[in-house]
């Protein structure tokens, strides 16, 4: 029983600390936006990058790894192109706006989970869920300030590729969930990685792609495909494993403060008041649902 709760609030702390890395990446993006580099190649280099840190993963625990199932192929494929729409759309909006609204459009992707797995009876609705996902939506409104929508200068487009980023997202979601059955986690990260070089490989910008490995933004690309798709996405997927679909996605919802705490140190942006009650809103609400999360698995 100590073992099962000490298990799940493990699991937990991987998806925070994956939304941490996250939240990290969104900043280093919008750096590299900023200095002139296309959303698809920033996108590219992000997923490319991960690709070579899971697939060393792969090679160092290749067991049980499901390469020669074609379920796993198929479900790896289907959270391929859920992770490419992702990071493509989510460079998208932020070129347009900025990483807080972006990452505020894209975790509306708790609601998309939500719908889902209570269409396909994966998990039943509960007032906590109900109530945790209103008051978290309440919190990043509160700390991104998408409301004030003079003051973030966010176009449609910009709206409409958050919105997007977030649909991608729980796309991804349950293609790992469905394809976890038939294989290992870094199997299927290789799998869905390398469908995202090979798919934004294609309208990327060839010159600008190959001008990243002689560039002095080289560091920066490195970091971004550490951060944000090798090591945070094997914690996510790992904590993924033993974490609701629904909770998991709240749970990622640090991310929205991670980028906003980047923006205040290292982009010159500011926090006025309400957009503290939003942090400590999602802050709390992280950590009951971890609390929850133990008491569910007893």
């Amino acid at each position: 029983m100590y073992h099962s709760n000490a298990l799940v609030v493990k699991s937990s702390a991987f998806v925070a600390l994956a939304a941490l890395c996250w939240g990290l990446s969104g900043g280093i993006g919008s750096i590299l936006l900023a200095e002139g580099w296309s959303a698809f190649v920033v996108a590219l280099c992000r997923g490319a990058i991960g690709f070579l840190f899971v697939l060393v993963w792969l090679l160092l625990r290749p067991h049980n790894s499901g390469l020669a199932n074609p379920r796993l192929w198929f479900w790896s494929a289907i959270a391929g192109l859920g992770v490419t729409g992702n990071f493509t759309f989510y460079f998208m909006s932020i070129g347009e706006g900025s990483v807080a609204v972006a990452a505020t459009l894209m975790y509306c992707a708790p609601v998309f989970v939500y719908l889902v797995s209570f269409g396909l009876k994966l998990e039943r609705p509960t007032p906590l869920k109900l109530t945790a996902i209103c008051v978290v939506i309440l919190g990043i409104v509160l700390l991104t300030g998408v409301y004030d929508t003079g003051g973030n200068k966010i176009t449609l487009i910009g709206v409409v590729a958050g919105l997007l980023a977030g649909l991608s997202y729980s796309i991804f979601i349950f293609g790992f969930k469905y394809a976890a059955p038939y294989g290992s986690p870094q199997a299927i990260l290789v799998i869905a990685l390398a469908l995202l070089s090979s798919i934004l490989s294609w309208p990327g910008e060839t010159g600008q792609t190959i001008a990243v490995l002689t560039s002095p933004d080289w560091p920066l690309f490195a970091a971004l495909g550490v951060l944000g798709a090798g090591l945070s996405f094997i914690l996510y997927i790992v904590g993924l494993n033993q974490t609701a679909p629904t909770t998991a996605s709240i749970m990622a919802m640090i991310e929205p403060v991670t980028a906003s705490l980047f923006g205040v140190l290292l982009l010159n942006e500011s926090i006025g008041g309400l957009q503290y009650v939003g942090m400590a809103l999602i802050l709390i609400t992280v950590t009951i649902l971890s609390f929850n999360s133990s008491r569910e698995a007893r």
